[in-house]
């Protein structure tokens, strides 16, 4: 066991604690912090001000995945996330982790909502199959689906891993 642990040390700074939380290796530390949103980006993504920190943080919501910005539904996601987390008001954000880019990894409380889930069950964004772990929020968006709500009123929707992937092409 000693073994183990001394290899999960060299080996967690370089693949990161996601990684291996999610894999069921080791557990994450999940973070709450009381901040303050200074700017809503995207449908997935915002800036808070955090206690500690001299500069807001780029948050990414966990578990969901929002239209970009250039696609179709993509501002009035963000508009959305804006009406139910508007810049000045209060966030409750839970952490356990950054991605790729930096961004911290959270779920987000504003006012009592949670933005995440309701990103999902207003038909704003879809579930990140990939990135997924709380099994309510397919529950949401087939429900959001079944009532056409959001982008799902539109037929010919395309899901934003594949629109950046057309993008790159």
């Amino acid at each position: 066991m000693k073994k183990a642990k001394l290899i999960l040390r060299a080996v967690i700074p370089v693949f990161g604690i996601s990684l291996f939380s999610q894999m069921g290796l080791v557990s994450a530390e999940t973070t709450s912090n009381s901040c303050s949103i200074t700017s809503v980006h995207d449908g997935d993504t915002m800036r808070l001000r955090c206690p500690g920190n001299k500069k807001s943080i780029a948050v990414r919501l966990e578990q969901i995945d929002a239209p970009e910005i250039g696609q179709a539904y993509g501002i009035q996601a963000r508009d959305y996330l804006r009406s139910i987390c508007p810049v000045g008001t209060t966030a409750v954000l839970s952490s356990s982790s950054k991605d790729r880019y930096g961004r911290t990894l959270g779920q987000v409380h504003c006012n009592g909502t949670d933005a995440n889930a309701s990103m999902i069950s207003s038909g704003s964004a879809w579930v990140y199959d990939h990135y997924a772990q709380d099994q309510g929020l397919y529950t949401r968006q087939a429900l959001a689906k079944e009532k056409r709500i959001g982008l799902w009123a539109n037929y010919d929707v395309m899901a934003p891993w594949e629109f950046r992937k057309m993008q790159r092409k």
